[in-house]
């Protein structure tokens, strides 16, 4: 059984420092996820490019997400593309240009056969 620091002289490895040397962030009880020693100037860290300002730690917009059957308005044949979503109204223009759109092939039955140009999720039922 290993020895468990910092619980007491009758754990093997108590006392005043634990084996954990004397000051220092590896001394402590809990160390940063990002921490790296002595390393910084090549560290990841730093390489980073840093987002400034309000909302630097807000969630990011995903891609707009369309339904598989959605796509049955289309004729047979049809290519699928970021102009054609827009022209038959499924996407406004401003939301795609600014999301991206991502067409998800669910449980829904699609039941054309489309040509489609953006970007999409594996088939279930491989009709497309």
């Amino acid at each position: 059984m290993a020895k468990r620091k910092g619980r007491g002289y009758g754990s093997g490895k108590g006392g005043h420092t634990s084996g954990r040397g004397q000051k220092g962030q590896k001394s402590r009880s809990h160390i940063h996820i990002l921490f790296q020693g002595v390393k910084v100037k090549k560290s990841t860290l730093k390489r980073l490019p840093l987002l400034r300002g309000r909302g630097k730690f807000a969630a990011r917009q995903k891609e707009l997400i369309i339904k598989a059957d959605e796509l049955n308005v289309f004729e047979n044949g049809a290519k699928v593309d970021l102009a054609a979503l827009i022209k038959k109204r499924i996407v406004s223009e401003s939301d795609a240009k600014k999301f991206g759109v991502k067409i998800l092939m669910g449980k829904e039955k699609l039941t054309k056969k489309l040509e489609i140009l953006v970007p999409h999720s594996k088939s279930l039922n491989n009709d497309a």
